[in-house]
C-alpha cells in the first residue's frame, strides 16, 4: 500500500453554531446568547475525523474510541465553528485522527481556540472487518511530533485495556 502524507487527506470545515444546538439550561447573561450542546461538538468532531478516515483509506471506517475530547471555551450560537483534523498516526488496520475545534465571532473577527479530540478509527469493509490502511508518510518536524505523541497515547491506551 502506497504511504500518504497527513495533507492528502486532511479537513478544514466550518459550521455555524445554530440554535437548535444550544444547551437551554446555558446562557452568558452578558451576551445574552446560549452556549452550545457539548454533544452537538462531539458530532462535528465524529463526522469530520470519519470523513479524514475516508479521505486516507478511502473506505469506511468507524469510530473506535475517543481518546480525549477537551472543552477548553464555550461556543455560542451564532459564532462560525472551525474544525480542523488530519491523520497523526497509522497501525495496521486503525489510524488516529487529531481534530482542533476554534470558534471565529464573525462580528468582531476574534478567534478562540474551543476544543481538541483525538479519535481512533478502524477501516472497515464490506462486513464490517477490520482491513489494512495505508501508512503514514511523514513530511515534517509538526507530523513527526504528532505522530510520536499518537504513537504514546496508542501504548496508554493499550496498558488500559488489560
Amino acid at each position: 500500500m502506497k504511504p500518504k502524507s497527513p495533507s492528502e487527506s486532511s479537513i478544514i470545515t466550518y459550521q455555524l453554531a445554530m440554535p437548535a444546538y444550544s444547551n437551554p439550561s446555558w446562557r452568558d447573561n452578558s451576551l445574552d446568547i446560549g452556549a452550545i450542546n457539548g454533544g452537538a461538538i462531539l458530532n462535528l468532531v465524529d463526522n469530520v475525523a470519519g470523513w479524514v478516515a475516508l479521505r486516507h483509506c478511502r473506505t469506511r471506517a468507524v469510530t473506535a474510541s475517543i481518546d480525549k475530547m477537551d472543552f477548553l471555551n464555550p461556543v455560542h450560537v451564532g459564532e462560525l465553528i472551525r474544525l480542523k483534523a488530519s491523520v497523526n498516526y497509522t497501525g495496521r488496520t486503525s489510524l488516529e485522527v487529531g481534530v482542533s475545534i476554534e470558534v471565529e465571532n464573525v462580528y468582531t473577527g476574534t478567534i478562540t481556540k474551543t476544543g481538541k479530540a483525538y479519535l481512533t478509527m478502524v477501516a472497515v469493509d464490506d462486513d464490517n472487518k477490520p482491513i489494512p490502511v495505508p501508512p503514514l508518510k511523514l513530511t515534517n518536524k509538526i507530523e513527526e511530533r504528532r505522530y510520536n505523541d499518537a504513537e504514546k497515547r496508542r501504548q496508554k491506551r493499550l496498558l488500559n485495556k488489560s
